[in-house]
């Protein structure tokens, strides 16, 4: 339940965005940073803030009861599913805010710059049967419009799940930050077939090809600034988790340009996880925001 009432509460929310920007006539797709903040950045996270208390106490009484329900990207229990197999899952299957999503068409704006200060961080890495991931060390942080996140953890997806114009990369990381006050951003960083991927060498070393619990290797660090791309040209629109509990009001960041993998490299990611990607999701009346082209 409740689940239902924070996409209730977002989804109205996103209804008066677009009565807004429809009534104002901002028919040239091109917002301005004082219309950007007003509308996208700051009323916002306080409709959110009370949307993501609800989720919040619906995965911490999940876990309070021990409840672990079984869910894959295929048959019975995949992604068309996810929904149909858990109360804690409605959000997947009634959720109006839901990632990934396909990125075209999307509105220009001068966008608040993103500042990354990682940290290095002993190599913790796991794979849970979904993914691999890593589990990062305390202390660093994501700021944006003046709210700083923490890094908890980054992972994959093999195929890319954001599409650009319909068009999948071959692979796409995410980047998992909260700020104290509750709130998630992601950073999605997609990797396409090209060169190897040096930065990549020590995780690819050591991937768990088995489900595992966290292995940590206090004598390898790592460090996740090596890859975040140049380019500061990103998408940035409001969605969810892209596994159940499909939770809504993440803030997502997708940068435009992607890092290289090479061709190795994804297919020994492909041989534990030949497909980990939920398919796109309807945009509905969000907005999806891009750097201005003149903005950097």
């Amino acid at each position: 339940m409740q689940e239902v009432i924070s996409d209730r509460i977002f989804g109205g929310f996103t209804t008066i965005l677009v009565l807004i920007y429809k009534t104002h006539g901002f028919v040239s797709k091109t917002m301005n940073r004082r219309q950007l903040l007003r509308y996208f950045c700051v009323v916002t996270p306080t409709i959110a803030a009370t949307a993501a208390t609800y989720s919040l106490q619906s995965r911490l009484l999940a876990a309070h009861n021990g409840s672990k329900v079984l869910w894959d990207y295929f048959g019975k229990k995949g992604a068309k599913n996810w929904g149909k197999l858990s109360p804690q899952f409605l959000t997947c299957r009634l959720g109006q805010s839901q990632s990934p999503i396909n990125l075209t068409s999307a509105i220009s704006a001068s966008i608040p710059n993103l500042q990354f200060n990682y940290n290095p961080s002993t190599l913790r890495i796991f794979n849970n049967g979904h993914t691999i991931g890593v589990n990062y060390d305390n202390g660093s942080m994501l700021t944006l419009n003046g709210e700083t996140y923490e890094l908890i953890q980054f992972h994959f997806h093999h195929p890319s799940e954001h599409t650009v114009d319909n068009k999948s990369y071959s692979m796409e990381l995410h980047l998992i930050h909260k700020s104290k006050r509750g709130f998630i951003a992601v950073v999605g960083v997609f990797l396409k077939q090209g060169n190897y991927n040096q930065l990549l060498e020590s995780l690819w070393q050591m991937m768990p090809y088995q489900e595992s619990k966290e292995v940590r290797f206090p004598y390898i660090t790592i460090n996740a600034q090596d890859l975040i791309p140049q380019s500061e040209r990103v998408y940035m629109y409001y969605g969810s988790l892209t596994t159940p509990p499909c939770s809504e009001n993440i803030y997502w960041i997708v940068f435009q340009e992607p890092l290289e993998i090479s061709t190795d490299q994804i297919q020994q990611f492909a041989g534990i996880f030949p497909m980990n990607a939920r398919p796109v999701q309807e945009l509905n009346s969000r907005f999806l925001l891009q750097s201005s082209s003149h903005q950097y």
